[in-house]
């Protein structure tokens, strides 16, 4: 990871929880918290210590056992920790009771991105929609031990609502919820009509699981220079570009990443955002090959896909960052089955091939890997799509 956020000074120090249930491995929860650890870093807090306990199902009182309870409370005591970080939605109650035994401020992971959500905000549209969902997650909460340390001090999961004394009231957090949904309708209406001008051609969306370098992808193909960094939610505002491949225009826009666990009151806010996607005639769904859990994150797409309305488009698989992608070579003599990390590139490739419908293409945006014919695939479908929709474009014949 890198070190800029983790040299800052006066950074923030957290503890991880996660719990282990039924059907889940440990393995599997460690990348769980793999992924937590780089929310937590890209909102700019040192991480610890992680805490994991296997558990049949979540204790409602406190999520964990009341010995895990003891444990954390011991080890932040005696290292000053500031906040506790929990990987799952912890209950207004949950989050009382843990203030009191931990008496420190506890955070789950919906307020912990909705608080790299308010950091990534930089138009006045994406801080509306992330101030919205802000609102929306704090007004089952305000009964909160530690609200009068919020006031003084700020920090993570801090920005924004929460700060001062007359956000605190039910009725006027209500009030702030019904005229930022009145800002965004007004602003979704203009949107609405600005999609509507560009009817007549073909419209391609980027889409994925946070952080597999699709705005790389996006100046790759559209030769500008969109904002792109190793960090999580680099991109909230949708950036929409006019490319040209030999003579034929199409709209590339590159949208919000999603995520596991992606708060519903994110992707209610961000209903406009979405329109994009929902809108386009063809989706580019990149996925980063070199990631352990791949697989999962396609599937957290697939999901979120379907939950917009947006699953039934044509879409084009592009797994990236080959260049990145480990494998280890199984023993002639281990006989037991090859997992995932045992097959070569060119395995994978020729297996997730047969077993998808999905046309697919394996490249590295970074090192322009398989870029040529990337960009071949991308000029038939959309040329297909337009065809379709102008069979005497005289543009193409």
């Amino acid at each position: 990871m890198s070190n800029t956020i983790l040299t800052a000074r006066n950074a923030e120090t957290a503890i991880l929880v996660g719990v282990i249930l039924q059907k889940q491995t440990e393995e599997e929860v460690n990348d769980y918290m793999e992924e937590l650890e780089f929310l937590v870093e890209t909102a700019g807090a040192i991480t610890k210590r992680r805490f994991l306990q296997k558990v049949d199902t979540p204790n409602p009182k406190t999520f964990i056992g009341s010995g895990k309870v003891k444990e954390i409370k011991e080890y932040a005591d005696a290292n000053e920790i500031d906040l506790i970080i929990f990987d799952d939605e912890l209950t207004p109650t949950q989050l009382r009771n843990l203030e009191k035994e931990l008496e420190r401020r506890i955070m789950d992971r919906t307020n912990l991105i909705l608080d790299v959500f308010a950091q990534r905000a930089k138009t006045a549209y994406a801080k509306t929609q992330v101030e919205l969902a802000q609102y929306q997650f704090l007004l089952p909460r305000l009964t909160r031990m530690w609200t009068h340390l919020e006031r003084q001090r700020g920090g993570i999961g801090m920005r924004g609502p929460g700060e001062t004394e007359i956000e605190t009231d039910r009725r006027v957090i209500r009030e702030k919820i019904s005229k930022l949904k009145e800002e965004l309708k007004k602003i979704d209406r203009q949107m609405a009509t600005q999609r509507k001008s560009r009817e007549s051609i073909v419209r391609v969306s980027l889409v994925g699981y946070t952080n597999v370098g699709k705005s790389t992808i996006m100046n790759m193909l559209s030769k500008s220079e969109v904002f792109a960094e190793n960090k999580l939610f680099a991109t909230l505002d949708t950036t929409v570009r006019k490319v040209v491949f030999e003579n034929l225009p199409f709209l590339l826009s590159d949208t919000v990443g999603f995520i596991r666990k992606l708060p519903h009151q994110l992707v209610e806010s961000f209903k406009s955002t979405l329109d994009e996607v929902r809108e386009a005639d063809l989706l580019l769904h990149v996925v980063d090959i070199s990631h352990p859990v791949f697989e999962e994150q396609l599937n957290v797409v697939v999901k979120t896909l379907q939950e917009i309305g947006a699953a039934d488009k044509p879409t084009l698989l592009v797994f990236n960052k080959i260049d990145a992608y480990k494998w280890v070579k199984q023993d002639e003599d281990d006989l037991s089955p090859r997992s995932k990390e045992n097959f070569s590139l060119e395995e994978l490739k020729n297996s997730w091939m047969a077993k998808s419908d999905t046309p697919a293409i394996f490249i590295s945006a970074k090192h322009k890997t398989n870029v040529d014919e990337f960009r071949e695939k991308i000029y038939r479908l959309v040329k297909e799509i337009h065809t379709t929709r102008y069979p005497y474009d005289k543009f193409l014949y």
